[in-house]
């Protein structure tokens, strides 16, 4: 397979690079320079958001590209209109953001989506989503693959997310852990969404997936189990109700990363029905390797995660952590 990686240096984009080069597959990665390819690829230069940044795809044909451009439509619908005449398929990486909020939990694929247009420039994430799936199939139609996947944790993360709960975890002490305890989660291990989505583009697979863990293959419990294990600590979880979070004025989500109380939100985030992933092959890996691996990767690197400019830093300051358990 010839594989055309709109990207290809940092997390998602690396993480399906590597997984096509272990295949075999012939790799060529479109980006703009500011990050090495993973070694063994074919590098073309550009800004998709600069007048004249395509130039260098003008030339060349692919069995498949993948993309997982998350700014304005635009570029996506100038790069496969572009692409369109001499690629075989087109996967991108949307999100389960689409997804008009509220959604119920066990909601699918057929679930109402925002309004969105491949011909906006950038406006808000759920919106530039939605305008550059519906790019991607103005120019491919069935050829495209639309891979709606849900919170992304493994190695290469620059979010910072997992990173900073294994962070704390290492420091050990009395530690926040945001309840309860079995609360459900629903995440995609970043290497089993890149070995799903080339199968899958590799099959003919085409239109949205959903691509997250079942409700509740992992727990805030779990998590945290797991990041003790990988970090050889024994903390002292502190396990907190939402009404004590929310009263001390502390945000799920960014101060406390991948935790949301139980109600709407929840149910968004955690609640997808997966089935149609599922019957298309996906396999989740536990929570366990995934904690374990990053955390090994965090190592390797010098103990600091990369962060990603556009994202704000996660996690609450030692300060408040200590303020709301009474320290």
């Amino acid at each position: 397979m010839r594989l055309l990686m709109l990207g290809g240096t940092e997390f998602v984009g690396r993480t399906i690079t590597e997984d096509a080069l272990d295949r075999g597959w012939e790799v060529t990665v479109f980006h703009r320079g500011h990050h090495a390819p993973p070694p063994g690829t074919a590098a073309l230069h550009g800004d998709r958001t600069a007048p004249g940044g395509l130039a260098a795809l003008a030339e060349g044909e692919w069995d498949l590209v993948v993309d997982t451009w998350g700014g304005a439509p635009t570029a996506v619908r100038d790069s496969a209109r572009l692409l369109a005449p001499r690629a075989g398929r087109y996967a991108y990486v949307s999100s389960r953001s689409v997804y008009a909020y509220p959604a119920p939990a066990g909601l699918t694929e057929d679930g109402p989506v925002v309004d969105g247009s491949p011909d906006a420039g950038s406006t808000a994430y759920a919106e530039d989503k939605r305008g550059a799936e519906l790019a991607a199939l103005d120019a491919f139609g069935d050829r495209a693959l639309l891979v709606r996947a849900g919170l992304i944790l493994g190695p290469y993360e620059n979010v910072g997310r997992l990173p900073w709960w294994l962070d704390r975890t290492a420091r050990g002490g009395p530690m926040l852990a945001p309840g309860p305890r079995d609360l459900p989660l629903q995440y995609i291990d970043v290497r089993d969404l890149a070995r799903w989505t080339l199968d899958a583009a590799a099959a003919g697979l085409g239109g949205p997936y959903d691509l997250v863990s079942p409700p509740g293959h992992a727990t805030m419990g779990t998590l945290l189990d797991a990041c003790a294990a990988a970090t050889g600590t024994t903390p002292e979880l502190r396990w907190t109700d939402a009404d004590a979070i929310r009263e001390a004025g502390i945000e799920a989500w960014t101060e406390l990363p991948i935790w949301l109380p139980e109600g709407e939100l929840h149910d968004y985030m955690f609640g997808s029905d997966v089935t149609k992933a599922l019957a298309a092959g996906l396999v989740c890996r536990p929570v366990e390797d995934t904690v374990a691996d990053t955390w090994a990767w965090l190592r390797s690197i010098g103990g600091v995660a990369p962060q990603r400019p556009d994202r704000p830093r996660k996690g609450i300051s030692a300060e408040r952590e200590a303020a709301l358990l009474g320290l």
